[in-house]
């Protein structure tokens, strides 16, 4: 593994549109990503639990089942995505961080995914920076659109 590589765990924004979710101003960073990562300047990560938190915002809505088992495919089946799941201590830093009283258990173990496993996240939640930089944590490994 090459340590100047950017390696960045992505948000569940950042997946939804490969599932058919339109996501306003994503494309463009995908675009980019994706470029980053074909010229090995990048390796991007993906959490199953971001599967989860967009399986249940796609089940609130009409959905092309098509799209999604096409979109799943690519990220599952695609040598550009690494899986990514926080190590025991990340898991035990999610719980301590959600009786602090953040409320997105799924945003919590991104945040403890990219901590624990020398990851980036990329990320536009303000609540969860925010709510890190209250508590003294990790902000330099949240990693901003601009920054892309």
């Amino acid at each position: 593994m090459n340590s100047s590589k950017l390696r960045v765990l992505l948000d569940t924004t950042y997946l939804l549109p490969i599932l058919g979710v339109r996501v306003k101003g994503v494309e463009r960073v995908i675009i980019k990503l994706k470029k980053l990562h074909l010229s090995g300047a990048a390796e991007l990560y993906c959490s199953p639990y971001s599967f989860l938190e967009a399986l249940g915002k796609i089940s609130k809505n009409r959905f092309d089942e098509k799209r999604v088992e096409e979109g799943l495919t690519s990220i599952l089946k695609s040598n550009v995505f690494t899986e990514a799941l926080p190590t025991t201590y990340g898991y035990i830093e999610a719980l301590k961080l959600k009786t602090k009283g953040f409320r997105d258990l799924i945003d919590l173990l991104l945040y403890s995914t990219a901590l624990t496993r020398g990851l980036r996240l990329l990320t536009e939640d303000h609540e969860l920076k925010q709510f890190v930089r209250r508590l003294g944590g990790n902000t330099s490994l949240f990693l901003g659109e601009e920054e892309i």
